[in-house]
Parts: structure tokens; sequence; C-alpha cells
């Protein structure tokens, strides 16, 4: 009489449970990888597009990069997401897009862009005569010096490739 026996020995069930482990160890970490290098290379279209519409600003608006008020004075976070944000004049003043006499912007099309690593899209203004920060701190989005136009992302962190992210 022949006994049937169907199905996988214990030895054979081990070794396949041994390779998927050995396959996952190894995918695992590109995939981690993969996900930090998206989010480096989400971050520098976000600080291109930003610098982008500053100097479109600055050409358009007597030399002044965004965030100083009308007829002088400090610039401020709320005057920069203003002037990307809405339709102005020459002078810097905003106004609603589509409103009459105000020929310049929107710069930006719905919000300020978010910084992929610490989720934010605020702005701290370094202000006239104040040196630019050495290091980011993740306490903003974006760091920007209207005087001098210099934008960089505000964070601590490191790229994969052990660059600092401040200096993008």
């Amino acid at each position: 009489m022949r006994t049937r026996t169907d199905g996988f020995t214990l030895v054979e069930l081990l070794i396949v449970v041994i390779i998927l482990g050995i396959l996952a160890a190894v995918v695992i970490p590109q995939f981690t990888n993969s996900t930090a290098d998206a989010q480096v290379a989400n971050l520098t279209q976000n600080l291109q597009a930003m610098r982008s519409a500053t100097e479109l600003y600055k050409a358009q608006h007597n030399n002044l990069y965004p965030g100083y008020p009308v007829g002088g004075g400090t610039p401020t976070a709320a005057l920069v997401r203003d002037q990307m944000l809405k339709a102005s004049k020459k002078d810097g003043s905003t106004a609603a897009p589509g409103t009459s006499g105000y020929a310049f912007g929107p710069y930006l099309k719905g919000d300020l862009p978010k910084n992929t690593f610490n989720d934010l899209n605020t702005v701290l203004i370094i202000t006239d005569g104040t040196a630019m920060p050495t290091a980011g701190d993740d306490s903003t989005g974006w760091v920007f010096k209207p005087q001098t136009g210099e934008l960089r992302c505000n964070s601590a962190g490191n790229a994969p490739d052990g660059s600092r992210l401040f200096d993008l």
C-alpha cells in the first residue's frame, strides 16, 4: 500500500521563510532611501519655484524683493505671502487677482509651497542688517532675507547623501 504525501516538509517551509527574510532585509532599506530622495527632489523643486517667483517679483517691482511695505520699512512674512499670492502694483501694494490696475502677479498659485521635511510653509524673515543663519532649526518652512533675496529651507536635517538640507 502506498502512502500519499501532499504538501511541503517543515525544512522546505523554513528555507522559503529564510529566503523571504533575506530578500526583505535587502529591499526595505532601498524603499526608505527612495522616499528620502523623493522628499529632497520635492524640496528642491519647491525651493526653485519660490526662488524663481521672488526673482520675477524683483524684476517687476523696482528691484525690491517681496516683503517690503509700500513706501519702505521693515519686511514681514505676511507681506511676502501677500505679494507672492496676490496681484500687485509696481509699488508692492496688493489686491485680489484680477483687480483693475494691479498688473503683476500672482507669482505662486494657491499657497506658498511646503517644506517637505517639516511640512511647514511659513517664512522666517531675516531683516536688513541681520546675518543669515548658518543652519536651519525647523521653526518655519523657509528662511528669506529680502535685502539680498537669499531663500533657504529651514530644515536642520541632512539629505540621504549627507549634505545639509539648509544648504540646498
